[in-house]
């Protein structure tokens, strides 16, 4: 395992892309640890991120996202699975870039919608409009994914395919992060 291998894999991308699924799949087959953003932060605030949201508000919640950035998880060695709207902050992008590699997995409205249809435990998709909620948040985030982090076509696509073109991606991409902050 040379030093490129230790940087950090961030992914970033709408809910229902694919981040925890990919990412535990990438983490596998690079033996790097796999972290998810919003499962961490559940387990340390002790309740799930909906009851955050409910009794805090999403402000709180962002902050949250950004300690956990900041001080939540290993400097090295991981595969992190960032929460939907952990980049949507002003100053997010720029300091997951800091801290790794950020590839943001891209999938079409009409993917996001199918993979989200039985979830309810997402804070942002709750109420009788859920439809139009998202295809509200995904045009005003979309803007904000692309110039996150290279990205990934996950739409139509085998896991297996996806995760290699990810670890590929980062390969090449960690390589080139570690040469500008390790030199």
């Amino acid at each position: 395992m040379g030093t490129s291998h230790s940087v950090n894999l961030y992914l970033v991308g709408f809910a229902g892309s694919g981040k925890s699924t990919v990412g535990r799949a990438v983490a596998r087959e690079l033996g790097l640890t796999f972290v998810d953003s919003d499962h961490a932060i559940e387990q340390k605030q002790g309740r799930p991120v909906a009851e955050i949201f409910a009794e805090q508000g999403e402000a709180a919640f962002r902050g949250m996202e950004r300690e956990f950035i900041e001080h939540g998880h290993p400097a090295d060695g991981c595969v992190v699975a960032c929460g939907g709207g952990l980049v949507v902050p002003d100053g997010m992008p720029a300091l997951l870039r800091q801290r790794g590699v950020v590839l943001c997995l891209h999938a079409s409205l009409e993917g996001i919608l199918a993979r989200t249809h039985q979830t309810n435990h997402r804070p942002l998709f709750r109420g009788d409009d859920r439809e139009e909620r998202i295809r509200s948040l995904y045009a005003g985030r979309a803007p904000i994914y692309q110039r996150a982090g290279t990205m990934v076509l996950t739409d139509h696509r085998p896991l297996r395919d996806i995760a290699l073109h990810v670890g590929r991606v980062y390969e090449r991409e960690a390589r080139e992060w570690a040469a500008r902050h390790r030199a």
